[in-house]
């Protein structure tokens, strides 16, 4: 069966709607890992429960780590809030099977620095009608990697960063959800930076 890790840095809101899609069926998956940079996620004590493996990993050997636990029985590394940059061998490895989910449409307030709250003030300071989510694989650029699929919002005049940040999320675990099993069925194909779903 596919298999995915599943690499977090916070609470796992993303991980738990692959998780219920796995559960209910939706997606034909295996969770082999879910991996994360800071032992207080609260998204490993989910993972737990769901008796699927854990592991962290921190500072500079992060990527070769994740590479070492992930390189057997793991198809698909799927990044869902996870804050530290991959680099090294397991881009080569994997290439074109890591995705990362941003909480913007790429390529507008990505980058470096661009995580979290910061990417939705950002949107809003800059006063855009529309934001959103990317799903995008990953290479050595930071948010960089060829566009998978994005899902919009509508931004409001009231719109806090926190509330359009709440919107967002929604889309992210319905694009997330939908990125994978696209690419566990085998539909997706790079060429160059554009992505053909078939």
């Amino acid at each position: 069966m596919f298999g995915i890790a599943v690499l977090i840095s916070g609470r796992g809101s993303n991980l738990e709607s692959v998780i219920s899609a796995v559960e209910e069926g939706w997606l034909k998956c295996r969770i082999t890992a879910v991996i994360s940079d800071n032992p207080a996620a609260g998204g490993l004590g989910l993972a737990k429960e769901m008796g699927i493996k854990t592991h962290v990993f921190q500072g500079e050997s992060v990527s070769d780590s994740i590479l070492s636990a992930v390189k057997e029985h793991t198809d698909l590394i799927v990044c869902a809030g996870f804050l530290s940059i991959l680099r090294g061998a397991l881009l080569d490895v994997f290439q074109n099977r890591i995705i990362n989910i941003h909480p913007a449409l790429i390529p507008s307030f990505c980058g470096s620095g661009m995580y979290g709250l910061k990417v939705h003030r950002a949107a809003l300071d800059y006063g855009v009608r529309k934001s959103g989510c990317t799903v995008h694989f990953v290479e050595s650029g930071i948010d960089t990697g060829p566009i998978i699929l994005q899902r919009t919002v509508e931004v409001i005049y009231t719109d806090t960063a926190e509330d359009l940040q709440k919107r967002i999320l929604e889309e992210e675990h319905i694009a997330i959800v939908e990125a994978v099993k696209l690419i566990s069925e085998n539909r997706v194909e790079v060429k160059g930076r554009k992505v053909l779903i078939n």
